[in-house]
Formats: structure tokens, sequence, C-alpha cells
């Protein structure tokens, strides 16, 4: 089997990869429907309501995911993750009856959108570290970018469709076929073989778990500077649902179908950027601070673009520099962690990537209401550049790096410490030259 797909020849991971691809269609189609029926139904194409919405959706995970992360290290992930996944599909099941029924509210989204964040904050450090209950240490990296190809994959139906249906039905049953898509996860975790699935060191109840957790990240810098660089990240440069319905309806005047096409188009880079990721075996912090400038200067192209067709050309470089940034933050932490302490550092590391939306999405609303559509890409641009040098001139100065790059030699990119010592602070497999 090619190593870009090694991981599938474990049986529950490939249940699990199929099951979840069906599932992130439907996570998708209902993003896109929830952004579109607030942008145009519920306000007056309001990109501050939009942002409400998204943040109202992640606040919980600034609330609830070290608890959550807990959970994660505590009890049997496989059936956390039915509890959960089951959540989400009757909370889809019952904002597609309400929308069906012609009653919906702006008020109503605002509560679901925080009840799916709830559901969400719970379930995501448990599936985020579940990966490893399937496949050896060695294929992690491997299994992690082939869950991005899913999710990403998904990415290239969901819009679209979404779109479509929009305009031939209605948003109310793409609410309701993403609740039927759960029933999808909870079969595959019904069906996977329990004696295969890898055992990891029990985490028993004692006080203090969650300040240990912080203690354990705020030990590893390596750790640390990825979570600064993400969390600058995702607060002004991963608002895509926000940014790109802004763009569809406001800056180019086009409809459902056309802002659809535009997240299945930013995941055509996406997927290319996770198949590629499953091909690392040691995902690294220079990867990405790397990644993060690349996706500063595709953003900033893409918020310069005059017209709507070289805008969706240009949604193609940001997907697979996102996405190479995402994987190998996601890698990196996994890989380097100590099994006991994975599922709280996830939690924190979720924490901090997506509970910073709440914080960044009526931000980037309001600039885009008050300084046009574009600035709501170009913050983003000029924000990740900064916090991505900030980041390089850190790790230069703190663990004494001299760094090179030689055209002619590989590798290109040449990192040697000048002091040993410095070494000791974080995993080598995290920024090894």
């Amino acid at each position: 089997m090619s190593a870009t797909f090694s991981s599938l020849k474990y049986a529950n991971y490939r249940i699990w990869f199929a099951a979840a691809l069906v599932a992130n269609v439907g996570t998708w189609m209902q993003r896109v429907a929830q952004d579109w029926i607030v942008l145009t139904d519920l306000s007056d194409e309001s990109g501050v309501a939009v942002g409400i919405t998204t943040a109202l959706q992640f606040v919980p995970f600034l609330l609830l995911s070290p608890w959550a992360g807990v959970l994660a290290d505590r009890l049997p992930r496989r059936r956390l993750l039915m509890a959960t996944q089951g959540g989400m599909g009757l909370l889809a099941l019952g904002l597609g009856a309400l929308v069906l029924s012609g009653r919906a509210e702006l008020w109503h989204v605002y509560v679901f959108a925080l009840l799916l964040g709830v559901v969400s904050a719970l379930d995501s450090p448990a599936r985020q570290t579940f990966v490893a209950d399937l496949v050896p240490v060695e294929k992690l990296p491997n299994a992690i970018g082939l869950n991005s190809a899913s999710f990403n994959g998904a990415r290239l139906i969901g819009p679209g469709v979404a779109g479509l249906l929009i305009a031939a039905v209605g948003a109310g049953w793409v609410f309701m076929i993403n609740g039927v898509t759960f029933a999808a996860t909870i079969a595959a975790l019904a069906l996977m073989n329990v004696r295969q699935l890898r055992s990891r060191p029990a985490t028993p109840r004692a006080k203090g778990q969650i300040l240990e957790g912080v203690r354990y990240v705020r030990g590893r810098t390596d750790i640390v500077v990825i979570m600064v660089v993400m969390f600058v990240v995702s607060v002004f440069g991963l608002n895509f649902q926000l940014t790109s319905a802004l763009m569809a309806r406001v800056e180019f005047d086009r409809g459902a179908s056309e802002y659809g096409i535009l997240g299945s188009v930013l995941a055509i880079g996406s997927l290319t950027g996770a198949l590629l990721a499953a091909r690392r075996d040691r995902p690294r912090v220079r990867l990405v601070i790397g990644s993060a400038f690349a996706f500063a200067v595709s953003t900033a192209v893409l918020g310069l673009m005059p017209t709507y067709s070289t805008f969706v050309v240009a949604c193609i470089p940001v997907g697979l520099a996102s996405l190479t940034m995402m994987t190998a933050a996601n890698s990196a932490l996994q890989v380097s962690t100590d099994p006991v302490m994975r599922g709280r550092v996830m939690a924190l590391y979720v924490m901090v990537f997506q509970g910073a939306t709440p914080i960044g999405a009526p931000v980037v609303g309001w600039i885009g209401e008050a300084w046009g559509p574009r600035w709501s890409i170009l913050v983003g641009s000029i924000a990740t550049f900064v916090v991505a040098i900030a980041a390089t001139v850190w790790a230069i100065r703190r663990w004494r790096l001299r760094v090179r790059y030689r055209v002619l030699q590989r590798p290109h990119l040449q990192i040697e410490y000048l002091d040993r010592d410095c070494a000791v602070e974080r995993p080598a497999a995290a920024l090894a030259a």
C-alpha cells in the first residue's frame, strides 16, 4: 500500500475513515446553510450576525475544553464519541425541523449554535486523540494526515452540494441531511473490533488534573510556540465561512451556489495539503511556522483579487497553506506528547485554536462591514505574518539556533543547535533539522 494511505491497512481505522467522510460532508453542508440563512434570511446581510453565530458555536471551547480533555484521558473514547456524535445529530435534526416549519428566527439559530458548540467541545479532544487508539504510534502522523484529507475531501463536496440544495429545496433539508449522517459515525464506532484498539495508560480520577496539563504545556516551549501561532491565525485568519460569505454576497453580488463553490475550491488546496502531510514521518515546529508565512502571503493575494473568477482560483493556495499548517501543528503535538497527557494537551490546543473563533469572528465581521469584505481577509494576512516573524525570532534566540538555506543541497533548510543544552526543552522530533 502507498505510504500516503498506509494507515488504511488497519481495519478499525478504515471503518472510522469511511464513516468520518460521510459525517464530514454533512458537517460542511450545515456550516454553509447556517451562515447563509443568517446572512440572507434572518439578518440584513449582516457580517456581525454571522460572526456572532460562529462565535457562539465556539465559545464553549474556551470554557469546556480543559474538562473535556480530562474526560478524553479518563473515559473510554469510543463510548464518549458515541454520545457526542449522537448529540450533534439530534441538534442538526432539531434545527432542520425548526427551519422547515417556517418559524426560525435569528435567536433560534444562536441557541442551536451555542448548544452545538457545547457538544462539540466535549467531542473534540476525544475525536482528536481517538486516532491514537486505531493505529500504532509510528503511523500517527499518517493517520492524522488522512483524517485531514477526509475532512477536506468532504469540504470539496459539502459546500457545493449545500449551495445547490439551498437553491433547490431550502436550508432546512440541509440540516436534516446532516443530522442523518451522524448515524454513520455511531454505526462505525459500534462495528469496531474493540480487542484491536490500542491500549493506553489509564488516568485515574484525581484532583488537579487540569492544572497538571497546564504545567506540562508550560514546560514544553515547542508546544507553547505552536499554540501561540495557531491562536493568532485562528483569531484573524481562519474565518473562511464568514469572509467567503461576505465576499460572495457583498463584494461580488453572488448567490448561494457561488458561495458553496468557494468552499469546495478552497478544499482542493486543503486536500492536496492533507495528502502531502500524510507522507511526512516527522512533524516539526518549523513546518508550522513556514506554512504560516505561506498562509500570510496567499491570503494577501486572495484579498486583492479583483473578480469572482480570480478569487476562486486564489482560494487553492490558501487551502494548501492553511491545511499544511493545521496538520503539522496537530501531528507535532500528538506525536511528541506523553500518551497519559495527550487528551489534556489536545484539549488545551483545541481551546486556543477553536476557542479563538469567538474572539475573532465578531471582530472580523465588524471589519468586513466597516472597511469592506476585502479587509476581513487582509487583516488575517497581516496578523499571521507578524506572529510568524515573532515566532521565528523567538525560537532562534531561545533555542540558540543557526538557520541556513542552501539552494544546491538537501535538505535546503538546515537548522543547527549552537547550544545543545537548549535542546532539552522539547523533543528533537518536534523541531529536528
